[in-house]
């Protein structure tokens, strides 16, 4: 589905992502682990589009995209979250879902008849509301969610663009064990339809989720494999899961 091949990236003197070659195939989970700095944030954004890359290319079922805008990216199935929270704070729930629902569809909201009565859209909304886990919260502020509940959300606004993959940027970054269960559980319930590129520090998360696991260090991809094949090399534990191997 995706395929990356001699993907780097370039910050001055400093390599962001250096000659990144990674692949993810159609409907499964695959996570992006590695120490802060790694460079996992920037080949996601080299990916969604919003960072150009400085060589290699980025396939995405079969078409180059490497040159493609961010938008049209999204149009033709790519989505992404963010590691700040990127949500329309003042509005509600449900209206943050509508508004992604309108953007994908073209639908547009009329100014001389009640925005309610764009009653396919925002029936999709409380859909994906109760995708999400917010049912009964649709009509709650955004701003006034838990933090959870908001991270949530915002994995709706990606839903919402009916993607092919989504690109999850720690998407439990924060978060307290109950909440992270509820993220962990709603990307379980995503992975029906979607595949997932997953960059999270919660290994626990990560070993319960992953199909595939890549390991990147200083901008490169030193592993990938199924996980238990890379909690098991030695020179991943040393990187990344510790001596150990503990995850």
């Amino acid at each position: 589905m995706l395929e990356l091949k001699n993907v780097s990236k370039r910050f001055g003197g400093v390599v962001a992502t250096d000659d990144v070659t990674l692949e993810v195939k159609p409907g499964e989970v695959h996570a992006l682990i590695g120490p802060n700095g790694a460079g996992k944030t920037t080949l996601i954004a080299q990916i969604a589009g919003d960072l150009a890359s400085d060589g290699g290319a980025i396939r995405f079922e079969g078409a180059d995209i490497t040159r493609v805008p961010q938008h049209d990216r999204v149009r033709v199935g790519l989505a992404r979250s963010y590691q700040i929270t990127s949500i329309f704070k003042r509005l509600s729930v449900l209206d943050n879902l509508a508004l992604a629902v309108q953007a994908r569809s073209g639908s547009s909201f009329s100014f001389w008849r009640p925005v309610a009565s764009e009653t396919a859209l925002f029936e999709e909304a409380r859909s994906i509301a109760a995708e999400i886990g917010l049912a009964g919260r649709e009509t709650v502020i955004a701003a006034t969610l838990a933090h959870g509940e908001q991270r949530a959300l915002e994995v709706g606004l990606a839903l919402a663009t009916r993607p092919r993959l989504v690109l999850l940027d720690e998407p439990m970054a924060g978060m307290g064990p109950e909440e992270s269960q509820r993220v962990i559980a709603l990307i379980e319930r995503m992975r029906a339809r979607v595949a997932v590129l997953l960059v999270e520090h919660d290994m626990d998360a990560v070993f319960r989720l992953a199909d595939r696991i890549s390991v990147m260090v200083s901008g490169r991809v030193i592993a990938s494999g199924a996980p238990e094949a890379i909690r098991a090399q030695a020179e991943v534990r040393k990187a990344y899961l510790g001596e150990s191997g503990a995850a």
